[in-house]
Parts: structure tokens; sequence; C-alpha cells
């Protein structure tokens, strides 16, 4: 299927901005993040409440739906993306909202602490700190749904493996929007889409690897693309045609099949990184596709609904 008219332009205009994003440094991106939050949040604000939650050492919301459907009892856990070094709960609160309002499910913000002041495991523990959270509030395991986009999708894959290595009630699903699931920077199309990926520059995935992750690249609770996906919930992703992070989802799906979880992977030829929070026809079909999936998986509607 062939990119629309207003898909291509959009595609262009991003192009085009990409040499000022290699000179911006990491103050400046979690700026921009999180006014894009703000301005998302905004725009959905008569549809969705902000219900705050204050942990120890990061900060965490709740997004509710107005049209959750009593007894509103399940739950999306909902971790940002920003390389690990950018995306505050401003941002968070965009990307929750717009989630509350497609799946009409409460969706938990967790913005867990970012490097370089706070490296690996911090982002992790904050994660299993909020999972934890949803469970001691009465969510049951089987009612949790994991997301994320970019680095907070590697993060939903990671949280997913610590849960089942530790021994801990497991989600009933895992979604991830172009997940960065490969800190080693070693997959294939890290060099054959370098030059067709419009947004993602591969020395700025390099320096956000180093202040997370330094040393610990090739571990699967940072690089989840070398971990053991045996007994793993059942996970949907989703990445464009043209990014760098292609190969992440790629061998992440090719791995859970050969352990034999339940995986679908959708790629979107002539896409970007985390198309889906783009508002094209192509990002809407994601969004679509992703709802149904976590609604069924929670129990809401039957696995394969009629449209």
């Amino acid at each position: 299927m062939s990119l629309t008219i207003g898909t291509r332009l959009l595609k262009a205009e991003l192009r085009l901005a990409k040499p000022f994003a290699r000179f911006s440094g990491i103050e400046a991106a979690r700026k921009a993040q999180d006014q894009l939050g703000r301005m998302t949040a905004a725009i959905l604000n008569s549809k969705v409440g902000f219900e705050p939650v204050e942990f120890e050492h990061f900060s965490a919301c709740y997004a509710v739906s107005t049209a959750c459907e009593s007894p509103c009892d399940r739950a999306v856990l909902y971790l940002h993306g920003g390389g690990y070094t950018a995306g505050g709960l401003d941002y968070a609160k965009g990307f929750g909202a717009l989630l509350a309002t497609q799946t009409r499910l409460n969706i938990f913000c967790a913005a867990y602490r970012l490097a370089p002041e706070h490296k690996f495991p911090a982002a992790q523990d904050d994660a299993m700190e909020a999972y934890q959270f949803l469970l001691d509030s009465g969510y049951l395991p089987e009612h949790i749904a994991i997301a994320g986009e970019s680095a907070g999708g590697g993060l939903a894959l990671s949280l997913a493996l610590r849960l089942r290595d530790e021994g801990k009630p497991m989600p009933a699903c895992v979604v991830a929007i172009s997940p960065w699931a490969d800190l080693t920077l070693s997959g294939s199309s890290y060099n054959n889409n370098i030059r067709r990926d419009p947004t993602l520059i591969r020395e700025s995935l390099a320096y956000y690897a180093i202040a997370y992750a330094a040393g610990h690249e090739a571990e699967p609770y940072v690089s989840p693309v070398f971990g053991d996906f045996s007994n793993f919930p059942p996970c949907l992703m989703f990445a464009g045609g043209d990014e760098i992070l292609l190969s992440d989802a790629k061998t992440v799906h090719k791995r859970q099949k050969r352990a034999g979880a339940e995986s679908e992977f959708v790629v979107e030829d002539g896409m970007w990184h985390v198309y889906p929070l783009y508002g094209t026809p192509e990002g809407k079909r994601a969004l679509e596709k992703m709802s149904l999936f976590i609604r069924a998986k929670l129990g809401l509607i039957e696995s394969n609904p009629s449209r």
C-alpha cells in the first residue's frame, strides 16, 4: 500500500528537520518532548482526565478515559520513549491520553528516571515499581497490559523478561512500538536504513546507549534482542520499514516465535520511527489494531472481532 500524499509530505518535513536534531542536546530534547506531550494532552482534555501518583524516585499519573466502561478494572502500564535520556511526565501524558482515548482504558503513565543522571537499571527498577503498584492497587495481572514506544518499547519487553525471571505475575500482553531493543546497534537496519530513516540519527543513539547503560549494552534487560522469550506473554510490535531500528523488532519477533511465544509484528513500508504517534492514516490504522489487541487480551472483546 503506497503512502498517502499527506504522509509523504510529512515525511519530507521530518527529513528536512533531521539535521537540526543532530546538534540539539539532551536538555533541548527534554523540553521539546515535554512540549509535544502537553500539546497532545491539551487537545484530548475533554476525553481524558489525569490523576497524579507520586513515588519516591519518579512521578506517574493515570490517564483516565471518560469513556472507560464500568467497572473500568483494566489498565495499561505505559512506558514512554526518549532514548532513556528524555521524556518526562508531561510527555508521557500526551501519548497516554491518546492511548486512553483509543482503548477506553485507564493508562498508567510512569515517568521513570532518566540517564545520564540515573543509569541502568534505574529505568527498569521504576517500571517494576509501577507494575507492582498496579497489582497492589487491585488490578489483576491478567487485566494489565504493558505498552511502550522506542526506548519505552524496549523497556516494556525487558520488564516482562524480568517479571518472568523473578517469578512475578505476568501481564496479559505487551505492545511495543518501534522498540529500541538493541543498544549494541548491531542489527542490519542500522546500516541498511541509515539514509532512508527521516528522523533517527545513529550517532545520537550510540550516545544515548552509553549514557544509559555503558558496559551493559549486550545484557537482555538492556537489549531484549539477546533475551530468552520462553513463557513470554502475547506480544504485538510495530515498526516503520524505513527506520534504523527495524531490525530490533524483527529480531525480537523471530526470537519470540522460536521460543513458542505468541508474537505479531507489523511493518509499515515507507514509514518511520514510532509512526503510530503521528496521526497519519497509517498511524491511525496501527492505533486501532493496537487497541483491538489490548482489549482482546484483557478480555473485553473477542480475539478476532468481526469488523
